[in-house]
């Protein structure tokens, strides 16, 4: 009878062990296959969060724009200089709601009012330079048209693109207020945003004096497109910085 008990005790006592052996290897052929899928889920995701790519993208399209911009300015090639103030616009767009989409809950009016400015912004200077390289270029205009339409005789057309980017600088000071900086070149970003909102002012009130008129009447407007160049190097580090600010916010996701 103890021999029987023996052989049963051994015999559970083997299943058991066989038992165990099995699920152990079921569980980490489970554990094996959850972290090769969360690997590949987190690989997934940072190749395809837009929310960081496509802002980073409009970041980069700034920075290209605003340097040969300025560069088409320096060598006095007004074409390019129309062309690229184009894409301009789109890249800012992109930038502008990629801020708006990383500020906090508690930030969220002034990046809303940031984002609309933008967006206007961005209707005034693609309808500016859109006129420039289709109507004015193409066709033959009268001395009226030509006065309205053509860049260069600084009316109305140039007064819009004034407004234009006088509203572009109240979209980069909410944007700027909107963000809650981490490290010393976040406040370098914010800082620059924010003190960019002065060209609201020259930008929208200037004009009505006539003074940008009063320039363009004397000499080959190398004052003008000396002002513009100075712009492109106060405003490019603002599309190095947002470019290097998604980047690490892409690296910290």
């Amino acid at each position: 009878m103890d021999e029987v008990k023996c052989e049963v005790v051994g015999y559970l006592w083997y299943n058991s062990r066989v038992h165990d052996r099995m699920m152990k290897k079921k569980l980490g052929e489970y554990n094996l296959k959850l972290l090769a899928k969360t690997r590949r889920n987190m690989k997934e995701k940072e190749q395809m969060n837009l929310n960081r790519m496509i802002p980073k993208a409009g970041a980069a399209i700034v920075t290209v724009t605003v340097f040969l911009f300025a560069v088409f300015e320096i060598i006095n090639f007004s074409t390019g200089s129309f062309f690229v103030c184009l894409i301009l616009p789109i890249g800012f767009i992109m930038m502008t709601a990629g801020l708006h989409n990383e500020c906090e809950s508690d930030r969220k009016v002034a990046a809303n009012i940031g984002m609309v400015f933008a967006a206007v912004y961005c209707v005034l200077i693609m309808f500016v330079y859109f006129t420039q390289l289709t109507t004015v270029k193409n066709e033959q205009l009268n001395e009226q048209a030509a006065k309205l339409l053509d860049f260069s005789r600084f009316g109305l057309i140039a007064n819009y693109d004034l407004l234009g980017y006088g509203i572009m600088a109240l979209s980069t000071f909410f944007t700027g207020l909107s963000m809650k900086a981490g490290n010393k070149t976040d406040k370098w970003l914010k800082a620059l945003m924010m003190i960019h909102g002065v060209f609201f002012f020259s930008c929208t009130f200037m004009p009505m004096t006539g003074m940008f008129l009063k320039m363009s009447s004397g000499g080959d407007g190398l004052g003008g497109r000396l002002a513009l160049v100075a712009w492109c190097v106060y405003f490019l580090p603002i599309g190095v910085l947002a470019y290097r600010y998604f980047g690490a916010q892409h690296r910290k996701s």
